[in-house]
């Protein structure tokens, strides 16, 4: 895959098939993969939260999750073919674990929320095999989760716990966890489950999905999205006069 760095982040540009081709392989390969995905918040506070930068950095795959990040990169000259979404990618590899008899491990999200999920991609892949599943407020416990997980026999590990708690998190026990690609998945066990709704497609594509998710919780939900798209369209708009000044003090001057 191809890789650009945007404010300082880097990224991997690769459509969904690709990046799906490239864990199978990897996993395949017994090559563990770090993966996280990179969305318009993250990438803001990733600007002054250097625990986070550092974690993010140390993935083996980055993906585009968020039209806003797509939209910004081609702004700023980068060529990126489409966003890759964390629940969408999830989905898929749910899909080649079962096709491939790889066993998950399900951890984060609030007790009923992670069984629940746990049923409902049961259902839907009848012949995947879920090794286990665990809560996400287990830190008074984080070793014996940790042993748990490699006990399991899990290959795939899929965490939905908040950033930058699941990066520290998945960086310091990797040597421990037993499997070959483990994941950040953020609210997807909500959207998987039941308990929070997804936007429609329509907005999906027209990076609207935060208004949706800010019209389902407004009072925890708005304030964070203001902030974030803010500073990410400030942070653009720098970006533009800076890259338009260089272009101009770098051409010749023009003789009379």
């Amino acid at each position: 895959m191809k890789r650009i760095e945007l404010f300082g982040c880097p990224m991997d540009v690769a459509t969904m098939h690709e990046t799906i081709k490239i864990i199978g392989d990897r996993i395949e390969a017994r090559q563990f993969t770090q993966h996280v995905v990179v969305n318009v918040a993250k990438l803001v506070s990733l600007q002054t939260d250097l625990v986070l930068d550092a974690s993010v950095r140390a993935c083996d795959i980055i993906n585009i999750d968020g039209m806003g990040v797509v939209w910004g990169a081609r702004l700023l000259g980068h060529s990126v073919p489409e966003r890759v979404a964390g629940v969408d990618l999830f989905e898929r590899l749910l899909q080649m674990a079962a096709a491939r008899s790889l066993p998950v491990f399900l951890l984060g999200a609030t007790d009923a929320v992670v069984s629940r999920t746990a049923s409902v991609i049961a259902v839907r892949h009848p012949d995947l095999r879920i090794a286990g599943y665990h809560h996400g407020y287990f830190w008074e416990d984080e070793e014996e989760v940790v042993e748990q997980i490699r006990q399991s026999g899990a290959r795939l590990l899929f965490v939905a716990i908040t950033s930058p708690k699941k990066e520290v998190f998945i960086n310091r026990w990797r040597d421990r966890l037993g499997v070959d690609f483990v994941m950040g998945v953020g609210g997807t066990f909500d959207v998987v489950s039941g308990n929070v709704r997804r936007a429609p497609e329509w907005m999906q594509r027209n990076g609207l999905e935060w208004a949706y998710r800010v019209g389902q919780e407004p009072r925890r939900m708005w304030k964070r999205y203001f902030i974030t798209n803010n500073r990410f369209a400030v942070m653009l708009l720098r970006a533009r006069i800076a890259s338009a000044f260089q272009g101009t003090a770098g051409q010749p001057n023009e003789k009379t």
